[in-house]
């Protein structure tokens, strides 16, 4: 990773070590694949079945378990996101690379896996669209450091009720309501937050398109998708509206 070597003194294990990685945006859609195939194989294996919003909601369980942990970097490297923001800044300049695309190119070694300073990297590069990312006095940066702590709990419990049937419908449905609406709520307030610093004028319309609007769509359609689950679960009383 530029400007990012841990491993200089040792250069035959530093070589090793790459040769065992593999690029950061294919690790992570791997994480995430592997998350999302326990819970939809987990159900056909327990059942015998697949439901398409069962399998919608996995996939964004899966995805926000990830981003959670990315979330807790951006708390426990702060000071290290605000330095590699600048050193983006730079390199962009220099190369008219952009920084997101290269990060997700860079070899991850295998040793490096779960390194908080590797993927704190993606606050950095994403700071290139938002600066917000490197200013811990904005609310796009605690809200993300709040639901990177606060939601894997509730995101596991229902992911695994989903697929194994675990809690009593009205739990999961009230569990759901309070994640997905907390979710849905955070997300269309960072978007508003967004406009309203009028942030989009420092980015091209297609930086926004695809860094800002797609990459925040998810958290909150798939959370509208889970408060129609929610409800649906407290007034059925069952797991019908999930095929059950």
């Amino acid at each position: 990773m530029p400007e990012h070597r841990t491993d200089r003194a040792h250069p035959e294990r530093g070589a090793r070590l790459g040769r065992l990685g593999m690029p950061a945006g294919l690790l992570a859609a791997l994480v995430v694949a592997v998350l999302a195939f326990a819970g939809v194989g987990g159900r056909y294996c327990a059942r015998g079945d697949f439901d398409v919003i069962h399998a919608v909601l996995s996939l964004f369980f899966s995805i926000n378990l990830l981003i959670c942990y990315f979330e807790a970097c951006l708390f426990l490297r702060r000071d290290y996101i605000e330095a590699r923001t600048e050193y983006w800044r730079e390199h962009r300049d220099e190369t008219g690379v952009t920084p997101a695309v290269q990060f997700l190119l860079t070899k991850v070694p295998l040793a490096k896996t779960l390194s908080p300073t590797v993927w704190a990297d993606i606050w950095a590069t994403y700071a290139q669209f938002d600066g917000s990312y490197a200013d811990r006095r904005t609310y796009g940066f605690n809200v993300d450091i709040a639901n990177g702590f606060a939601t894997p709990l509730p995101t596991l419990l229902l992911y695994a009720a989903y697929t194994f049937d675990i809690l009593p419908a009205l739990v999961a449905g009230v569990i759901g309501v309070m994640l997905f609406w907390q979710l849905t709520y955070m997300t269309s307030v960072y978007l508003v937050s967004f406009f309203v610093a009028d942030r989009q004028a420092r980015i091209s319309r297609g930086e926004l398109y695809i860094y800002i609007l797609t990459m925040n769509a998810p958290w909150i359609l798939c959370p509208l998708l889970g408060l129609y689950v929610s409800v649906r679960l407290i007034l059925d009383g069952d797991y019908g509206v999930l095929g059950y």
